[in-house]
């Protein structure tokens, strides 16, 4: 398998920003009538905002140089209310913004989610845990400030910018043009900082995903780091990943602390500009005080906005590069799904049948691997196939092919004469029971883990699965008996014990085919023999396949399949291998020569 390890940064390609905007834009429609009240609100503050400052000449010009003192308390208390109403919208939009926020987050959490279970073992084979996780975490987080400001800042700062423009220029075009002659050279130095500061936010990115893969691994590790007193290489390879992490930082974050200079600069010289033309050129004659004191301010209110808006489009390109990653992930295509046509199987009787299959692991890839070449056998109802052969040789993807965990490259799969490209997965898999070395068992309770297999099962139908498989006597001797609480990954339990929960999890479903991949690998012996005389009663007239590496366990298989070199060597009953002294015979006398 091709991997990329916290050694590597992700590959992204290059997105059409509008295309990520455009798709943001897209869950803010889903609250569009909240968004309406909101832009409602926003009409209302931004057009008190722009009142204020003809409310200040018109008390200058007329009621103060008038000494009209009645007249100025009318006017200041009907200031008065409208601020305290501009207030109030103020309030109001930022939490309802803050409702919208949160309810899109959660969205985009839930479809990322969501689909990351839809795809094949491929995607989750090519990339740490870690990695995933940064993007359904940390990466959404990343997006509450830009749904918020898209609509709390981008539309008020932007109309608000054109109003204070318009106004500006109705009064007076020529202050109007001094004010506004630094807008070229703003646009030009804003341009010259998104291109390089968006870059090294994506460098960030991945950087910081590569940090998170690593403490995952380290974490989920921690008992072989500590048994081979392995923390100084650890944290070795920590401090050079933490310090990456804060290098990219850095250098990302030194070019998007220019934006605020940038705007300071051409504010200031706007400003300047302003007066040496309203006070040199033109002078008081042509330009009351009070029309000067509303142009400083209206240029206040336009450069604030200006600041805002390029606050707001830093803070776009920092974090527009996690919605890249949230997306690209969206886009992935599963590699394992359903056809147009496909229907729902039937309740099978567990024939299985290969016809000239073929797979080859990352195909087109310089990793690929051919591991199955033209494949043929034929599995009757019931019956129990052993799978054996060195490590490597393809016993285990002849069992996820029949679990159709990956697509075959040539050739055909049939169960019950069902090709498995026609069926529902959903439909499959509901009645295959898969049952691994190395088995998950989630933080709850014992009843908790046992009846995922089977979330309708019934007390006697989970009781009856753990006795089977001679778990249900140590389970009842734990403190709680089938409540007792499992921490994560069932510490606290031995390996044998996780082992048995996780074989009645499987039992309970009560599968049609099962499928056994080295499960009574980490049983002892006398457990071991208990167990087998379980799955034989519970499962008997059921289909199973055995992936198994100690012989002593198969010797009760109807067939035996000696696995290697793309394909099957032999099959046959194991006293029928014994007798022809092939491989199957080598590996016997090998495994069983110290006794």
């Amino acid at each position: 398998m091709a991997v990329n390890s916290y050694r590597e940064d992700e590959f992204m390609e290059n997105t059409d920003k509008k295309k990520i905007l455009k798709r943001l834009f897209s869950y803010l429609l889903e609250y569009k009538w909240i968004l309406v009240g909101v832009l409602l609100c926003m009409g209302v503050t931004v057009a008190i905002s722009l009142v204020n400052p003809l409310l200040i000449e018109e008390a200058i010009d007329h009621y103060i140089a008038e000494k009209d003192f009645s007249g100025l308390l009318k006017l200041g208390a009907f200031a008065l209310v409208l601020n305290i109403l501009f207030i109030v919208m103020v309030k109001v939009r930022m939490y309802a913004m803050a409702v919208v926020s949160n309810k899109i987050l959660m969205s985009i959490r839930k479809d990322l989610y969501e689909h990351i279970q839809t795809l094949s073992f491929s995607f989750f084979d090519s990339r740490p845990t870690g990695k995933i996780l940064a993007r359904i975490i940390g990466d959404v987080n990343s997006l509450k400030d830009v749904l918020v400001n898209l609509v709390t800042t981008l539309i008020p700062e932007f109309i608000t910018v054109l109003g204070v423009v318009v106004i500006m220029v109705v009064k007076d075009w020529r202050l109007a043009l001094a004010s506004l002659s630094t807008i070229p050279l703003m646009v030009a130095g804003i341009w010259f900082v998104q291109t390089a500061s968006h870059k090294r936010w994506q460098i960030f990115r991945k950087k910081s995903s590569n940090l998170n893969a690593y403490v995952h691994e380290d974490m989920a590790g921690m008992n072989v780091v500590q048994s081979f007193s392995a923390e100084g290489e650890t944290q070795e390879i920590f401090e050079n990943l933490a310090e990456e992490h804060r290098a990219s930082f850095v250098d990302a974050v030194t070019y998007a602390d220019m934006f605020g200079p940038i705007i300071d600069f051409c504010w200031g010289i706007g400003a300047m500009m302003l007066y040496l033309v309203g006070i040199r050129f033109l002078g008081f004659e042509k330009v009351s005080i009070g029309l000067l004191v509303a142009f400083g301010t209206y240029i206040n209110m336009f450069w604030n906005p200006i600041m805002n808006l390029s606050n707001f489009y830093n803070n776009l390109v920092t974090n527009l590069t996690a919605a890249e990653r949230i997306f690209d992930i969206l886009d992935t295509e599963a590699d394992i799904v359903d056809g147009e046509d496909v229907e729902i199987l039937p309740e099978v009787k567990g024939s299985v049948e290969f016809s000239h299959v073929s797979f080859t692991y990352d195909k087109g890839t310089p990793a690929e691997t051919k591991v199955l070449e033209d494949v043929s056998f034929q599995v009757k109802p019931g019956e129990t196939i052993a799978l054996v052969g060195p490590t490597g040789a393809g016993k285990t993807t002849i069992v996820n092919l029949i679990s159709r965990f990956y697509d075959i490259e040539e050739g055909t799969i049939l169960v019950d004469g069902y090709d498995l490209t026609k069926v529902s997965i959903e439909s499959l898999r509901r009645q295959m029971g898969v049952m691994t070395q190395d088995n998950f068992i989630f933080h709850g309770t014992v009843r908790d883990n046992i009846l995922y297999g089977k979330l309708d099962a019934t007390e006697e139908e989970m009781i009856a699965a753990a006795k089977a498989v001679n778990a249900h006597d140590f389970i009842m001797k734990m403190e709680k008996g089938y409540d007792t609480e499992l921490k994560e990954h069932g510490a606290g339990l031995s390996i044998g014990q996780r082992q048995l929960i996780a074989f009645a999890r499987t039992m309970v479903s009560m599968p049609k085919i099962l499928i056994l991949d080295e499960a009574t690998s980490s049983i002892d012996t006398h457990t071991e023999i208990l167990v087998q005389k379980g799955i034989e009663a519970l499962l008997s007239g059921r289909t199973s396949f055995v992936i198994a590496h100690r012989l002593s366990t198969i010797q009760n298989a109807d067939r035996i399949f000696v696995i290697d070199k793309g394909g099957i060597l032999e099959q046959g009953t194991p006293a029928e291998l014994m007798r022809q002294k092939g491989a199957y015979y080598h590996l016997y006398m090998a495994q069983f020569a110290g006794l």
